[in-house]
């Protein structure tokens, strides 16, 4: 990448796909960003770049690399693909882009417990890398397979779609109160009509809703 190509790119602000850094401080923190673009459609990671947008560079980039690929290597599991570039800005310093692919064995998880192996999954919304529900990771795991789902259009599906007809979303909770049945249940078919392609999911860091998938 030519440092003409990191203006024009940095200008359009950080989003879905796009994240800056102004250095590889608190690694483990900034692994949250990477998770959630390997969980969604991928994206740049560009270190050496304030919020706003100011290009500063980095004085020791081959020390930020070192620490930043430990990082992904040690906190994201399973293994996530990606490149890095880097490009001159002055004399002296550097940016860092560290292009990371889609995973193709989503969800990836960031972990948090050695011991148990333990992690949290991570979602792009916006500009944002938000937890994945438990929905959002069933979702993303049964992406994976590419198999068929099999519906049962029973009572509370008709009640779902009933109440979709009249308002513009419904999360678990709601649907399990309409249709009176369990948590579990309501998560479940939800998930199942997501993934036929009647609904679709819109994480939330406040909660996850679904919509009819127009």
């Amino acid at each position: 990448m030519l440092l003409n190509e990191l203006k024009k790119l940095v200008s359009k602000g950080e989003g879905l796909q796009l994240e800056f850094k102004r250095k590889a401080n608190f690694p483990d923190k900034i692994m949250r960003e990477v998770v959630a673009f390997a969980n969604t459609e991928g994206g740049k990671l560009i270190i050496g770049v304030d919020d706003d947008g100011t290009i500063a560079g980095l004085k020791h980039v081959l020390e930020e690399e070192f620490v930043l690929k430990e990082a992904i290597s040690k906190y994201c599991k399973p293994a996530i693909r990606y490149d890095i570039s880097k490009v001159l800005v002055s004399p002296n310093r550097s940016v860092l882009v560290f292009h990371i692919y889609p995973s193709e064995n989503k969800p990836i998880f960031l972990i948090y417990n050695f011991k148990t192996n333990l992690g949290k999954a991570y979602v792009r919304v916006k500009d944002k890398s938000i937890q994945a529900s438990r929905e959002m990771r069933q979702i993303l795991k049964a992406k994976n397979t590419n198999s068929d789902t099999y519906l049962q259009y029973g009572d509370s599906e008709h009640k779902l779609m009933q109440y979709l007809g009249q308002y513009p979303s419904i999360n678990v909770e709601t649907f399990s109160k309409i249709a009176n049945i369990s948590m579990e249940n309501a998560s479940a078919i939800l998930v199942k009509m997501t993934l036929a392609g009647l609904l679709k999911i819109v994480p939330n860091d406040t909660g996850d809703y679904f919509m009819p998938n127009e």
